[in-house]
């Protein structure tokens, strides 16, 4: 039986709080969750590449999410996946078990499939697992790219109900969008700077860094250009410009944990190898926060929101 989910709107891909010694901090995530869904956002994401997944046993991974899970009432797509097939489909099944609504599922990473073998990995993960799954295309992580046409076939099977695309490329997103238009299928932002662009486009949401920082303010502008109101979008989009360039001055989730510290949400202890923020950037991050704090262009109606 085929599970549906409803994608549209502000997904914050959430940072994994640790303690001192790099153990992961449970209680700070539970209080993490429950701070986003007040917020006000339409679901979260943990264990994607923001929340380190990369440095967790399957078992910290599937702790991760039944944590995350038991804390909200939202929708909450974990990340899940592995560059073996196999792999990928054991990770899904124990992160469904755990209380998974949906999985984001990146694609095989290092090894470099062809499109045939890539679209194999999805649609056995798909076959195996009956839970919806958005397909994740991050080539500058994983070495390779979801093809369009990948993409597009994969819209096809009715547990794959959508797409997160943090390949840069605008064209390739307007054409998955243009090519699954008729069907439900999900096309998200996976980058902050060019949500609104995939909105204009008829994107449904994001994927979002910064919804982490300041999900009140992502959700307005996001909102808004699900709407149509894509003044009131485009404000709000130029008002974050700062923060969405801030959050990738070094390898995420290095800058959003160092948010995170300064708005007191987390410690900014990362997994080795990633390292803290330079000492460089803190100050000018911290500006950029403090000018965020004391600079509230909301209008009536988002104060109503």
């Amino acid at each position: 039986m085929t599970h549906q989910i409803d994608l549209d709107g502000v997904f914050p891909a959430m940072a994994t709080p640790f303690e001192a010694d790099e153990s992961i901090d449970f209680d700070g995530l539970r209080a993490e969750a429950r701070r986003l869904a007040q917020a006000g956002v339409d679901g979260l994401v943990p264990v994607g590449t923001t929340g380190e997944s990369a440095t967790m046993t399957h078992d910290e991974h599937v702790a991760v999410v039944e944590t995350v899970a038991e804390a909200v009432s939202i929708p909450v797509v974990a990340g899940a996946g592995s560059n073996s097939t196999r792999e990928a489909v054991e990770l899904a099944e124990r992160t469904r078990d755990a209380g998974a609504d949906a999985l984001l599922l990146i694609s095989p990473y290092y090894n470099k499939p062809e499109p045939a073998g890539m679209e194999t990995h999805f649609r056995t993960v798909a076959d195996a697992v009956d839970l919806p799954q958005v397909v994740y295309n991050v080539p500058g992580r994983t070495g390779r790219t979801i093809e369009v046409d990948t993409a597009v076939t994969l819209a096809e099977h009715p547990n794959v109900v959508g797409y997160k695309s943090a390949s840069g490329d605008l064209a390739a997103v307007s054409e998955v969008i243009e090519r699954t238009r008729e069907s439900d299928f999900a096309v998200l932002s996976g980058e902050d700077a060019v949500t609104l662009s995939t909105l204009a486009t008829g994107g449904r949401g994001t994927i979002s860094v910064a919804a982490n920082v300041e999900p009140e303010r992502v959700s307005r502008m996001v909102h808004a250009g699900l709407d149509g109101d894509f003044e009131r979008a485009r404000e709000r989009h130029h008002e974050l410009g700062p923060l969405f360039r801030a959050l990738f001055w070094e390898t995420n989730p290095i800058p959003l944990k160092e948010a995170l510290s300064i708005r007191g949400h987390m410690d900014p202890t990362m997994r080795s190898p990633l390292s803290r923020l330079s000492a460089k950037r803190r100050d000018a991050l911290a500006e950029i926060l403090a000018d965020l704090d004391t600079d509230d262009r909301r209008t009536p109606a988002e104060v109503e929101r």
